[in-house]
């Protein structure tokens, strides 16, 4: 079954709120072996004129791969997960993620394609507080290989 190509523009409901810790942030900069002392510290950070500690620029995977997987796994969209590639990510920064933050993640399907006889699909993931204010966006591509009609 191909993807639905009439899933572009799609919105997906914001996720759940997710409350970014400190203990979070130390977790997934010691994953990715980034010392940085911001991602520890409060003085650090505070040193650096943020309000707390503040996260890697790739933290934002942590909700917005989650996010993604909302299109992969509806059943509507005809995505076969065991013919999908990851492609392409990118971030686009407003400002640090923070401990103290309260974030929920909005998906959007921007574009579906067919190249070479595969599907891509590029999607964009809006990273916001509770009040609204855009803290990341995260633009992804993923490639269904050989699923075109």
């Amino acid at each position: 079954m191909p993807v639905d190509p009439s899933f572009a523009g799609r919105e997906y409901p914001p996720s759940e709120p997710y409350p970014v810790s400190a203990v979070k942030i130390r977790e997934f900069a010691d994953a990715v072996n980034d010392p940085n002392p911001a991602y520890r510290s409060l003085e650090a950070a505070q040193a650096l004129g943020y309000r707390d500690v503040v996260a890697p620029p790739t933290f934002a995977i942590v909700l917005t791969l989650p996010a993604g997987h909302q299109f992969i796994a509806d059943p509507d969209a005809g995505v076969d997960y065991s013919r999908v590639v990851h492609g392409e990510q990118r971030f686009v920064h407003v400002r640090p993620i923070q401990a103290g933050d309260v974030l929920r993640t909005t998906l959007t399907i921007e574009d579906i394609r067919v190249a070479a006889g595969n599907e891509i699909i590029t999607n964009r993931a809006d990273v916001r507080t509770e009040d609204g204010e855009l803290v990341t966006t995260a633009y992804s591509t993923i490639v269904v290989r050989g699923g075109a009609a």
